[in-house]
């Protein structure tokens, strides 16, 4: 409700300058410190004093002065040395929030939005099919799906992408693995991907691989010749890559669903090169001279893009007791030569290589060909089969070559397309805008988001609760370093494992005489509330070290301390059933708009302390708003922890069910279920659920 009345403010302001003559002057509005300063304030007339050379405060006298009516605002007030100040209606404000709370509800359908309404299309989690997903990818998964959320709690149509790089270095390594070390053919891997966790197995067998090539390079030609194989869909390599990646996505969208976490299209890059998207791709930067042949240097052979100049990655916030950990897998390519991985944004006089020496296209030429089909640039399409099924009978779907099935949503031709990958990505992903940008197409390039993060790292005392042996000078570290390729990392189904350990023995001491089943499915909630409110607390450019502590607490900034809040609030509602028989929340909603009832305790003095509750709570929208516009879902996790704070000392404050004044109760009871709806909907925002009981 908040973000209305103050765009009705702006509105009326851009209209004050408008009959003024000034129409290049921003409008800028804040939140005042205090309510008693009211509820937003606009330092537009320090702006026009410097164009008309008067002072800011009678400018700001004729602004207040000559302002239009504004719906919802009471009044409007000079302050300081020329602040325009608007005070809201207190009472039509909380019936107008408590009443857009109760419509809003809490379910955010991905159905919601318009056909018509132009498609977001938001990429995240993109795990390399060769091994178990690790705590780095969660946060991945955690912030692209709340991103998801917050776009179409705002109205947008969005469709979900998971790409699946089947064809990449890491799924060749572990066909390397399987073949060479393991010596196993497709019908005996087919059997091992029957037993539990094969994810776990093949994460063992790439740590092996990783030895395997360092004890001798003469081995990584075994690597060129496999991915060679593969790219082309040709042989017993192809075959085995197909059955492992195959296997290993099955087992991560099951680590995913225990997040909440559901995706629309799993694409492959395997059909981008079978359905020869790659070669439109190609011939487009050829014609266009966006690439060329280099014939010196490192690159010889090879189809490079220069680029004017090496873009820049976004800097980076290290938290105190936090620090970076060395890239596990930065999406690796080949070198030139298709045999020993470098560091992916390695180049060679700034040019970057697409197609390589040998003619496998690099991971960022393949990219180009999937960023053009997501606009819908290319003039051709994937076929489609149906992949999984959701319980919520959602399906997930995935590319194929081999004609597909009937009924395939309409896939792509986005308006903007969002890629939820890591900082260590920032100079492949602004080599994929400037191909776009090459190819003419600034448009798209423009709207090609790279919705960065930096990395996960492991608190010492989170590395030896996992069973990590760790050295005196490790456990003096603000951090331990993780890596994949060595076989070193806390597994993201590990992780959640502990996670529910440690919140089910917390559930099991406090409500020992509630079923098992409900008991085991609270510790779900909570655990996966700790740890998505945990990943997402913290601002997309920090750099964070997890500890299970810390997450769980049900103290401080922590995903259980705002679930306690919605469990308490609600405990009130059950108390109050038990006292007064005729009590129901059907009934608070009902008489949700006498405005009369409201207006005496939400006074100006007496009742600020309730109306910064009812202003916080219906302030929602608000924050919504600028989660968006900053892309950063972090602010509504420091929003909904607000909200929780500010209840549980209201709730302190206030002895609702004893309190004498009837009228009064009612509208703490009203109050109350305001601030539950919005904290129920804004963890809904985080993947968070609200127990009944905690």
């Amino acid at each position: 409700m908040y973000h209305i009345v103050e765009a009705r403010i702006r509105a009326t302001l851009r209209e004050f300058l408008r009959r003024h003559g000034i129409q290049d002057i921003p409008v800028v509005t804040q939140r005042p410190p205090s309510v008693a300063l009211g509820e937003v304030a606009t330092p537009i007339a320090f702006e026009l004093a410097k164009r008309l050379r008067r002072a800011p405060r009678q400018i700001a006298q004729e602004i207040a002065t000559e302002l239009l009516a504004i719906p919802g605002v009471v009044r409007v007030e000079l302050a300081g040395a020329g602040y325009v100040n608007f005070f809201f209606d207190r009472a039509a404000f909380f019936a107008a929030a408590f009443s857009e709370a109760a419509k809003a509800g809490t379910t955010l359908r991905a159905g919601s939005a318009s056909a018509s309404e132009p498609k977001c299309v938001v990429e995240h989690t993109n795990i390399n099919p060769n091994k178990a997903a690790h705590i780095g990818h969660l946060r991945n998964a955690a912030l692209g799906d709340t991103f998801v959320r917050l776009l179409r709690r705002a109205g947008r149509r969005v469709e979900v992408q998971n790409y699946i790089d089947n064809t990449g270095v890491q799924v060749a390594d572990v066909v390397v693995g399987f073949a060479h070390l393991e010596k196993k053919t497709a019908e005996e891997v087919r059997a091992l991907v029957a037993a539990p966790r094969f994810d776990y197995f093949c994460w063992n067998l790439y740590a092996r691989v990783t030895q395997f090539f360092e004890e001798d390079e003469t081995r990584l030609a075994l690597r060129g010749q496999t991915l060679a194989a593969i790219e082309e869909g040709r042989g017993a390599e192809a075959e085995l890559a197909e059955i492992i990646s195959v296997a290993v996505v099955r087992c991560h969208l099951r680590t995913m669903e225990r997040l909440g976490v559901q995706y629309d299209l799993l694409p492959r890059e395997s059909e981008i090169l079978r359905l020869k998207f790659w070669d439109a791709a190609f011939q487009q930067l050829k014609e266009r001279g966006a690439i060329h042949l280099a014939s010196t240097g490192k690159n010889a052979g090879c189809w490079v893009m220069t680029l004017p100049e090496k873009p820049q990655g976004p800097g980076r916030q290290v938290l105190e007791g936090a620090g970076a950990p060395p890239p596990e897998r930065p999406d690796l390519q080949s070198d030139p030569s298709g045999t020993e991985p470098q560091e992916a944004g390695d180049s060679d006089d700034d040019a970057k290589v697409i197609v390589r020496s040998n003619g496998t296209v690099t991971y960022v030429g393949k990219d180009i060909a999937y960023q053009l089909w997501k606009f819908g640039l290319l003039g051709r399409d994937f076929a489609y089969r149906r992949f999984h099924a959701y319980p919520n009978a959602h399906t997930v779907w995935t590319t194929t070559s081999d004609g597909g099935e009937s009924g395939a949503p309409e896939f792509g031709h986005a308006a903007d397309v969002y890629n939820v990958i890591d900082t260590r990505q920032a100079y492949l992903q602004n080599v994929v805008v400037a191909g776009l940008r090459a190819l003419g197409f600034e448009n798209e390039a423009a709207r090609s988001v790279h919705f960065s993060y930096d990395v996960v790292a492991l608190s010492p005392r989170c590395a030896s609760e996992m069973g990590y042996a760790l050295s005196e000078q490790e456990m003096g570290k603000p951090y331990v370093e993780v890596s994949g390729r060595k076989g070193l990392g806390v597994k993201a189904d590990d992780l959640l494992d502990e996670l529910e350990a440690a919140a089910q023995a917390e559930v099991d001491a406090r409500h020992a005489d509630t079923p098992e089943a409900e008991r085991a499915r609270i510790a779900h909630t909570i655990a996966i509330g700790a740890l998505r409110y945990f990943l997402l607390k913290y601002t997309r450019t920090a750099i964070i070290a997890f500890d299970f502590r810390d997450a769980l607490s049900f103290e401080g900034e922590t995903g259980p301390y705002c679930q306690y809040a919605a469990v308490r609030a609600r405990n009130i509602f059950r108390k109050m059933a038990e006292q007064q028989l005729h009590f129901s929340l059907e009934q608070l909603d009902d008489a949700a708009e006498d405005q009369a009832s409201f207006k005496d305790f939400l006074k100006s003095g007496e009742g600020d302390d309730l109306w910064e509750l009812a202003l916080r709570a219906g302030s929602l929208d608000a924050q919504v708003a600028t989660a968006l516009s900053a892309q950063e879902p972090a602010f509504v996790a420091k929003y909904a922890f607000e909200l929780a704070q500010a209840f549980n000392l209201f709730y302190h404050r206030h002895h609702i069910l004893s309190e004498s004044n009837a009228a009064k109760r009612d509208f703490l009871l009203r109050l109350s279920r305001l601030v539950e709806r919005q904290l129920v909907t804004a963890l809904d925002l985080l993947g968070i659920e609200a127990p009944e009981k905690m």
